[in-house]
């Protein structure tokens, strides 16, 4: 189990974000969640300051920390503050939660390239914010869009990879 690597990532609302991660090439798990916030146990109703994030649990054998971003940047807009889509508000806004040195590395190589790329209007505004817990959310979130197919969300893959 030592392979089992995971990433935490925010980027507008969690459902979207679950959904396409999901079926990615080593990914084994999905968690949708609050984090980056000011309390402990946080619900939909109240979660100051978190994000609504997700938990990617990956086989580092099968995948890698940098083509989970590379896709991550693909997803969602990365050159808008506290928004994605209609949703508005620090809940929304894409940041990445580092828990070292080697993430942090990553996560700086890869904005790098997504901004010298110039596919998006303007510059990343990913935060780069350190990990310090994960909550998962309420059930009815979990696997939303599996239960609710056409259910709402913005993201979609917008270019092919940056890597």
């Amino acid at each position: 189990m030592e392979n089992l690597k995971k990433a935490y990532i925010a980027g507008g609302c969690f459902w979207g974000m679950e959904d396409l991660f999901r079926v990615q090439p080593g990914v084994v798990d999905t968690v949708v969640g609050y984090i980056g916030g000011d309390n402990e146990n946080p619900t939909y109703e109240n979660h100051p300051g978190h994000a609504e994030g997700i938990e990617i649990t990956y086989d580092d054998r099968a995948t890698s920390y940098k083509a989970i971003l590379d896709y991550f940047f693909r997803i969602h807009d990365p050159s808008t503050i506290d928004r994605q889509g209609n949703d508005r508000g620090s809940s929304y806004r894409s940041a990445l939660f580092i828990k070292n040195e080697q993430e942090k590395s990553d996560a700086d190589e890869i904005i790098k390239i997504v901004d010298d790329s110039k596919r998006w209007p303007d510059p990343v505004v990913t935060t780069l914010e350190p990990f310090k817990k994960f909550w998962p959310a309420e059930e009815y979130h979990q696997d939303y869009l599996v239960k609710h197919p056409n259910g709402y969300t913005c993201h979609f893959e917008r270019f092919g990879t940056f890597l």
